[in-house]
């Protein structure tokens, strides 16, 4: 083997592992079958280097050759046990008839273009494939002398299922076939036969292929005349609705507010979310919607996700407060990115500004809602059990890591079960927390108002010991008391402000979200979100992220430092899959406002990705991904399709700032 071949090996090993294997795909006919196909054969000799790469490439006559990841999930979907009779329509350089050789028996595919059908052709046969029969035709009408099939695989788009087609599967076979009335973008569906004359449909995921052009098919310029609109179902794919339903914007800075704006109408509470911890447009956004709200429309505070003392220390600041602050730097613990960063200073500097001239009462204030000493709190528990036990510690940092419901590591977390060091040291860390709290406590009395502050402080104290020894085991009581620990600390601001108050909410998907709209709700978990739609109703408008792809800063472990890392690029069957395959690169659409058919078509339940300040793209699926109901959810969701990781401080950008300035060197 020379080196070229040695270099395809390893990169087709690592493209399974990372685009294939980690998306979801777990058939392992389907991953020893993409092993045995070596892609670049099928390529042209100038794209050989890009052959392990997960995208579609050009071939010849305007087509492509598709992506490894949508022919494995296809191939899964066909469910295959090994030597069943397939057809595949669209045979394109041959790839995906390769990778169904390996499995089935007999392969049977169809190629419109001549010169196509001639090169695959010659392809599989020097690869030495002799179960595969290629046929230069009209792919539509399938390949009937050799019907019937165990399974159908279409490699182009449709505007609707050829009868044609579903008429050639044996009872219990199944068709797996890009469908939609868009060219460019069609829902993924299986039909199963189950009689002679009943099928079942299942959507798969949404997609982009070419257009099957046929006389059953696409015409070059539209669906063909002849097919007919009563014998098959037309599918409008959930990527077109949104495209119709969304507004799109070009930039951030030029964003027009208005229909946001006229949406959250009198809403008391807006809940701002993110996808991640460490996205740059997720927080300049929050940051445009929070000036909006405070200039427009009168709001009072914005609460974050963010320990109390750190976010008084921006209060004093922000408001010209005559107390001087406690001497601490604001958020300067792991993970001192998710609000120490230029972002949030931007905003931080706005806020000032805007108060300067207006009087005390008038102020807008910056509030932590979190459970004080949170961060803290977990490095002196994992400084105390390093001491004792290196073992144990590296369990408990692991479960730290899983302060998200949904990030989970089976592997880490069996191993903390089978410590069996927890319990004899329960006591020692709940007497450090105690210790730690108490010193909290007194260095807190110097900040804020201060009855506000004695009544936060007594309910911190209260609430500590509990939550620690929940979060110690992973229970999911830990996530619930926080959650209502941060609920009832929101109450007590809009009590504090007055009747009238008007309150921002800055934290994670996870937290503004409704919890009960997704698979959290299974578990007994909670959140601010859904407690705050219990209490105030419509009076509580909440606003979700999402990105497809780009950069994000995050860490690999709890107390980890700081990577800017590239997030991969969203499963084809997930929310975000589904808002890429828009087209539109920034939008935001309002899922309250949404039509019935497209807000019908949205609620099919779907995955969805959260990263918090650990991100695992290894794990990706089983670490960032759960089940959701997006307009359940939320009421509205904003995306961008490439984003951005936060631009942390650093000491360069803080020289020469006041002494009262939160974020110190």
């Amino acid at each position: 083997m020379n080196i070229t071949q040695n270099v395809f090996s390893k990169n087709r090993r690592e493209m399974i592992e990372h685009a294939i294997r980690q998306r979801g795909v777990r058939s392992t006919r389907v991953l020893k079958a993409m092993s045995a196909v070596p892609r670049e054969k099928f390529l042209p000799k100038s794209l050989q280097e890009f052959a392990y790469e997960d995208s579609p490439l050009p071939i010849a006559q305007g087509q492509t050759i598709s992506q490894p990841y949508i022919v494995a999930l296809m191939t899964e979907a066909l469910g295959l046990r090994g030597g069943e009779k397939v057809l595949e329509i669209g045979t394109g350089s041959g790839y995906g008839a390769a990778v169904l050789a390996e499995i089935a028996g007999e392969v049977y595919s169809v190629e419109r273009i001549g010169q196509l059908a001639e090169k695959a052709a010659s392809t599989l046969s020097d690869l030495g494939y002799d179960n595969i029969r290629i046929l230069h035709g009209d792919g539509s009408k399938g390949w009937a002398e050799s019907a019937p099939y165990d399974g159908i695989v279409v490699a182009a788009g449709r505007p609707e299922i050829p009868e044609s087609l579903k008429e050639q599967l044996k009872i219990n076979g199944r068709l797996v076939i890009p469908v939609g009335r868009d060219k460019l973008a069609q829902e993924l569906v299986r039909i199963t036969r189950i009689s002679e004359t009943e099928y079942k449909w299942e959507d798969l995921a949404d997609v982009k292929f070419v257009p099957l052009i046929s006389e059953e098919g696409w015409t070059t310029h539209g669906p063909s005349l002849q097919r007919s609109e009563t014998r098959s179902r037309p599918v409008d794919t959930t990527s077109s609705m949104i495209a119709r339903a969304c507004e799109p914007f070009e930039s951030i800075e030029n964003s027009s507010f208005n229909q946001l704006l006229n949406r959250i109408a009198d809403a008391r509470i807006v809940l701002i979310g993110e996808a991640t911890h460490g996205t740059s447009e997720f927080y300049r956004m929050r940051d445009r919607i929070s000036r909006e709200l405070i200039t427009e429309k009168g709001f009072n505070f914005v609460a974050i996700e963010g320990d109390w003392p750190d976010a008084a220390r921006v209060d004093h600041y922000v408001r010209h407060l005559e107390f001087a602050p406690s001497e601490w730097t604001a958020f300067a613990r792991f993970p001192t990115w998710m609000w120490r960063n230029n972002e949030v200073k931007t905003f931080v500097d706005w806020l000032r500004a805007y108060n300067s001239n207006r009087s005390m009462r008038s102020r807008v204030a910056f509030h932590g809602l979190d459970l004080y000493s949170l961060y803290d709190s977990i490095r002196a528990v994992l400084q105390y059990l390093e001491t004792i036990d290196p073992a144990t510690a590296r369990a408990a940092r692991a479960r730290y890591g899983c302060l998200t419901p949904w990030q989970s590591d089976p592997a880490t977390y069996a191993h903390a079960a089978l410590t069996g060091k927890y319990p004899s040291c329960e006591s020692e860390v709940t007497d450090v927390l105690a210790e730690l709290l108490e010193r909290r406590k007194t260095y807190a009395e110097h900040d804020g108002e201060r009855f506000l502050d004695a009544v936060q402080n007594a309910r911190l104290v209260a609430n500590a010991e509990r939550y620690y020894r929940t979060m110690y085991y992973g229970s999911r009581a830990s996530w619930n008391l926080r959650d209502s620990h941060m609920f009832e600390t929101l109450k007590t601001l809009l009590s504090f402000y007055g009747s009238n108050s008007k309150a921002i909410v800055w934290a994670h998907n996870s937290h503004v979200g409704d919890a009960s709209a997704t698979e959290m709700s299974s578990r007994g978990e909670y959140n601010i979100g859904e407690l705050c739609r219990r209490e105030f109703g419509n009076s509580a408008y909440r606003i979700g992220f999402g990105t497809n792809t780009g950069t994000v800063a995050a860490a690999s472990e709890w107390g980890g430092p700081m990577e800017i890392k590239s997030i991969l690029p969203a499963l084809s069957e997930s929310y975000e899959g589904v808002c890429h395959l828009s087209g539109i690169p920034n939008f935001q659409v309002g899922l309250r406002t949404l039509d019935v058919p497209t807000k019908a078509k949205l609620q099919t339940p779907r995955l969805e990705r959260a990263i918090g300040v650990i991100y695992r793209p290894e794990t990706e699926r089983a670490s960032h991904y759960f089940q959701a109901v997006l307009p359940n959810q939320f009421d509205e969701y904003i995306w961008f399709d490439i984003s951005q990781a936060v631009s942390p401080l650093d000491a360069k950008m803080l020289k020469g700032l006041p002494d009262t300035y939160p974020f110190g060197l």
